[in-house]
């Protein structure tokens, strides 16, 4: 897990990247099932950024007995959240970015706090564990950071596209003063990062796909105050690291099993 000094870069940062977070069965799995898995690319949904491209996503505040719960609610996750965001937490919601080769858009620039503080959560005691299904480089459109704008605290947000970005002014100021950071990661690697973290991704022109697993959590104590399309608090039952290649070579073996056999 994390130590004081990790915890530490975090709170200066906004963010902390973890290589290896799952090991090589655990994100060959993942892979192998997202990609094969036609319920996911059928309940994606796209949205435009304000470049002409789109990102296609699939987000789920529920949670099942399937690979993608099983990294939500896996120890190893949850109990280096609890330790960045400072107590219990929850799952707030989970999703699958599709940035396939050569037509995966851009995510404008924004803070995940500039959604979810409409959504009743009045702290952005709040965070996502970020993990790279393929392999995320500048080339396929990673993750990009500014490194300690979490400090800025909620920025206003509007509509770009089908996206809602940060107030653009504010964030070329930002863009000025603090590091950018490209975050390319290795399959299996993860970047979690603080809610007012401002992040954004470029297009995909490259023939690789840059597919990414998000797990979004949010601290007990900061149940929303109101109803919303994302969770209030339930306890999160937490599930042994094991539980995700147990879990996925079962869901796999179905996959294939269920794969047409011929004409």
């Amino acid at each position: 897990m994390f130590s004081s000094a990790q915890v530490e870069t975090f709170r200066r940062d906004g963010y902390i990247v973890v290589p290896e977070l799952l090991d090589h069965e655990e994100i060959d799995l993942l892979g192998r099932i997202a990609h094969a898995d036609h319920a996911l690319r059928t309940r994606a949904v796209a949205r435009r950024d304000g470049e002409g491209g789109e990102i296609r996503l699939e987000v789920r505040n529920d949670l099942g007995d399937d690979v993608y719960s099983a990294v939500v609610r896996a120890e190893k996750i949850v109990r280096r959240m609890e330790s960045l965001l400072g107590g219990e937490i929850y799952h707030y919601h989970h999703k699958m970015i599709l940035k396939d080769a050569r037509v995966g858009g851009a995510w404008e620039w924004h803070q995940d706090y500039g959604y979810w503080y409409s959504n009743g959560c009045l702290f952005p005691h709040m965070g996502s564990c970020l993990i790279a299904v393929d392999r995320a480089t500048r080339e396929n459109g990673c993750l990009q950071v500014l490194a300690g704008s979490h400090e800025m605290g909620r920025i206003d947000h509007g509509p770009i596209g089908d996206q809602t970005g940060a107030d653009p002014e504010r964030v070329a100021a930002a863009i000025e003063r603090l590091p950018l950071v490209h975050v390319e990661l290795e399959p299996g690697s993860a970047v979690m990062f603080h809610a007012n973290t401002l992040h954004r991704s470029d297009a995909n022109h490259s023939s690789h796909p840059r597919w990414a697993f998000i797990c979004c959590y949010n601290r007990a104590s900061n149940d929303p105050y109101k109803d919303s399309k994302h969770p209030r608090y339930s306890p999160l039952e937490v599930w042994p690291d094991e539980r995700i290649a147990e879990i996925g070579r079962r869901d796999l073996a179905r996959i294939v099993h269920e794969l047409p056999t011929g004409p």
